[in-house]
């Protein structure tokens, strides 16, 4: 039996979840839906209000129109039984029967005198009460109260509510004078009239509150739409502006507020526009520039490296002044044709023509030969290499890319490290790879880690460099990394050396949302003996990442 009803309930609770998801989206989405469910909930708060207090004033009007009248009635009813009653003792022989005529003589004239003060119909009784005396009654007494008894019985006029039958009864009881003792006179009215009525008033509260509900239900639609309209086609207008389409522009009618917020904005569209085209223009231009003048540079660049290498390998029959500047020729002759080629490089990144060539490659081979790459620089300045480099992790890569990124991240280390050594790390999961190149060198200042991927920027500008760099790799290896939907980011402190890392998605068009590797090392405080967050990372050029719990613990 439980199986059963588990069985039914799954797919009422699917049906409900997704009638909850899809409610709170069309909440979320819909400013008109807002605005309506708002008026509804507080127009139903005000016409409960109202109503609550309309059905009170009227109740209690109406209550108290019916108590009045009632104890006008039972006044002239007392006179009449005083009239009638005055010569009669209730302790004689007969007495029973005189009431019984009195009590029908009451009603009888009650209502039939025209003028009189009337409660409506009534039901009428008499009696001695439980007194020194045997009782005579005559009427029904089930709706009188030993309380109410007593209070008549001691020469007081008294009222009270009761319920006969099933139907709510106004009670009125008063001593009545006779030749003997006195008679206890009850009159009941019966409140079924005005039931009916309060919940005629009721009902008619209910539909009216209803219908005024649905009124102002269509008329917020109505107006909101008006307000919604506009907005609406404004998103579309300006999402498809922001997708490209410079042309769209906003529909103007009329001269309100709407109309002149729409001639703004298609103002501010054409000025965007014309800046846009300017900006495309002079981007082009010095795009053109950079690849034209890196083109025909290199004719005369090959000119001057065959002269300067036919110098360099007879540099041992040169004079020991000639001979060194011949080394030197070929030095800068590298390092301008690695300039060049990091032009033409950077122009076709900003042209958007770079492809990639990705394939499933095994990253421990793409990280050793970007290594061997630089090796002999590092051997030159006693910088001992450190890797770590497990195997078994594959992503789609291209290899050339992730090569040179590597490569100019490690020569990078190299450069800065002081001769310390360089780590250099690979790790993968699921979803992602990532590659940290660490130094233990002069680190970075705060806030250099967000400028060491802009172009031709130096940290030191007399710092002694030995890869002969040309101040576009990390540039280039951040668009790299970019062209992967990878990220590119860099931590550093002074004195504690800097740190690179390099996360690509392992399959093609992923998107990232963690690395497998942390970007910045712990490091223990001396007197607490706990690991502490170093410096906050910066990511470079508003690369996108998640927040690192070291961020928000600094921040806190």
């Amino acid at each position: 039996m439980r199986e059963t009803l588990r069985r039914w309930a799954a797919p009422v609770t699917l049906l409900f979840s997704e009638v909850q998801a899809a409610a709170l989206t069309a909440w979320r989405r819909s400013l008109q839906l807002r605005v309506v469910v708002s008026t509804l909930a507080l127009s139903l708060a005000v016409v409960l209000v109202l109503g609550l207090v309309l059905q009170t004033q009227i109740a209690d009007r109406l209550i108290q129109a019916k108590f009045d009248a009632a104890v006008l009635q039972a006044e002239s009813a007392r006179v009449v039984s005083e009239r009638d009653l005055s010569g009669v003792d209730p302790d004689r022989e007969g007495a029973q029967g005189t009431l019984n005529n009195a009590l029908d003589r009451l009603t009888n004239q009650s209502s039939a005198e025209a003028g009189a003060p009337t409660a409506g119909e009534f039901r009428a009784a008499l009696t001695t009460g439980a007194g020194s005396g045997p009782e005579i009654s005559a009427g029904d007494l089930d709706a009188i109260t030993n309380e109410q008894a007593q209070a008549v019985a001691s020469g007081a006029l008294t009222t009270q509510y009761a319920t006969v039958d099933g139907i709510p009864t106004l009670v009125v009881g008063q001593p009545v004078r006779t030749a003997g003792r006195e008679l206890q006179l009850y009159l009941m009215f019966p409140l079924d009239a005005e039931q009916r009525t309060l919940g005629l008033i009721q009902s008619t509260l209910i539909v009216g509150g209803l219908v005024l509900l649905l009124l102002l239900a269509g008329i917020a639609s109505l107006v909101t739409r008006q307000v919604v309209r506009p907005v609406k086609q404004a998103a579309e207008v300006a999402e498809r502006f922001a997708e490209g389409h410079l042309d769209e522009r906003m529909p103007v009618h009329g001269e309100d507020e709407v109309a002149r917020l729409f001639e703004s904005y298609n103002e501010m569209a054409g000025s965007i526009q014309t800046q846009i085209r300017q900006l495309e223009e002079f981007g082009a231009l010095q795009r053109r520039f950079t690849s034209d003048v890196s083109h025909e540079l290199r004719t005369p660049l090959t000119t001057v490296r065959m002269a300067a290498d036919i110098l360099y390998a007879s540099r041992d029959e040169l004079l020991p002044a000639l001979r060194r500047s011949s080394e030197l020729l070929v030095t800068e002759l590298d390092r301008f044709e690695t300039l060049l080629g990091d032009l033409l490089e950077i122009s076709r990144l900003d042209a958007g023509v770079a492809e990639l060539g990705t394939e499933r490659l095994d990253m421990r081979h793409v990280v050793s030969r970007a290594v061997e790459a630089v090796r002999g620089v590092a051997e030159e300045s006693g910088t001992p290499l450190v890797l770590d480099l497990p195997g078994d992790v594959y992503a789609e890569v291209d290899s050339r890319r992730v090569e040179r990124i590597v490569r100019n991240l490690v020569a990078n280390a190299i450069d800065h490290g002081e001769g310390r050594p360089v780590h250099v790390s690979l790790a993968g999961d699921d979803h992602a790879v990532a590659v940290v190149v660490r130094d233990h060198g002069v680190g970075l200042r705060p806030g250099e880690a967000g400028l060491v991927f802009n172009r031709f920027w130096r940290a030191e500008e007399s710092r002694a460099r030995r890869s002969g760099g040309s101040g576009l790799g990390l540039s280039i290896s951040l668009e790299d990394a970019r062209l992967h939907g990878g990220w590119l980011q860099a931590w550093g402190e002074v004195g504690r050396g800097s740190a690179f890392r390099l996360t690509l998605p392992r399959t093609e068009g992923d998107l990232l949302e963690s690395s497998p590797l942390p970007l910045q090392p712990e490091r223990a405080d001396p007197e607490e003996g706990h690991p502490l967050p170093a410096s906050v990372p910066t990511p470079p050029w508003g690369t996108p990442i998640p927040e690192l719990p070291e961020m928000a613990e600094e921040e806190r």
